[in-house]
């Protein structure tokens, strides 16, 4: 197969131009159409529905563009490992994580990233809803659980210690919980699909944050929206010390059960696909967070 025509594919698929993607590659727009038609022909497949307002994606054409871009990466690697190519990281880095988590830490840290590598774009989607990272062609992403898909390698990029907190004032209403069990008496906020969660102390002593079985719940499927109810003195919640850090500090939250652990073994895991090979903009991206981010954590530094 072609690897050039399969690099104008990508191009064109990401650009929705067929003449773009082919003058960034030195082509004129018949030889870009004429060589896409041959790799079209070669498929078997359309893989993009040209008219003459528009190019659109076909669905044959989306499910082979991730395999496409492993295809350049493949070549890419190969090249590197011959000591040809560039030594710079270069392309376009898809990266999909946590809102909240990317708000506060990787965001501020994306301008320097950029001035240290300026061949690498970054096409980011933040959410706490997850991406599949193979169907949405993510060459990377955060995730803050535990890794337990098989079909991803991942890198560990910190400890996402998870504790509950209340408001003052919530506290003020309905009292200081002494127990696990007494948490059913309690409004408890939590995602719609929450599980119960087994709560352990040092001693050994166990029991559950379920919202299922409080005496009244908040659903929120937004960690932030979570955080600034919980704040307001909606109820108690489950948070990551990361996002609530400096609320502890200045009394905004109180921490609630400090001699209990979320026992849900959540970490904050780089994560890409197994089969994919680890690009330099992808390595490069990696070492970068794990150096500004995970190397020491803010939310673990003395107030």
């Amino acid at each position: 197969m072609d690897t050039d025509s399969v690099r104008l594919f990508v191009l064109a698929a990401e650009k929705l131009n067929i003449s773009a993607a082919g003058r960034a590659l030195g082509m004129a727009p018949a030889v870009a159409s004429a060589r896409l038609a041959k790799l079209e022909n070669t498929l078997g497949a359309d893989l993009l529905h040209r008219s003459t307002r528009k190019v659109v994606l076909s669905l044959e054409g989306a499910e082979f563009l991730p395999y496409a871009r492993e295809i350049l990466a493949q070549e890419a690697a190969g090249r590197a490992a011959l000591g040809q190519g560039s030594s710079d990281p270069t392309g376009t880095l898809r990266f999909t994580a946590p809102s909240t988590f990317a708000q506060l830490y990787i965001a501020p840290q994306l301008p320097e990233f950029l001035r240290l590598y300026p061949g690498i774009s970054l096409d980011l989607r933040l959410s706490d809803s997850r991406f599949d990272l193979i169907e949405g062609s993510f060459d990377l992403a955060l995730r803050n659980a535990a890794l337990e898909d098989t079909s991803l390698k991942g890198r560990k990029l910190a400890e996402d210690t998870r504790i509950l907190c209340a408001a003052p004032q919530y506290l003020e209403e309905y009292g200081q919980p002494q127990s696990p069990a007494d948490l059913v008496a309690h409004q408890l906020i939590a995602f719609q699909d929450q599980s119960p969660r087994r709560l352990i102390s040092a001693e050994g002593a166990q029991g559950l944050f379920d919202p299922g079985q409080s005496a009244g719940r908040l659903i929120l499927d937004d960690g932030l929206s979570q955080k600034l109810a919980t704040i307001a003195g909606g109820g108690i919640s489950i948070n990551s010390l990361w996002s609530v850090h400096r609320e502890l500090a200045d009394g905004t939250l109180v921490r609630i059960l400090p001699e209990y652990r979320i026992d849900d073994q959540s970490v904050l895991w780089l994560v890409y696909p197994k089969s994919n090979v680890l690009s330099a903009k992808v390595r490069v991206f990696m070492d970068f967070l794990l150096d500004r981010i995970g190397r020491d954590p803010a939310w673990l530094k003395p107030a």
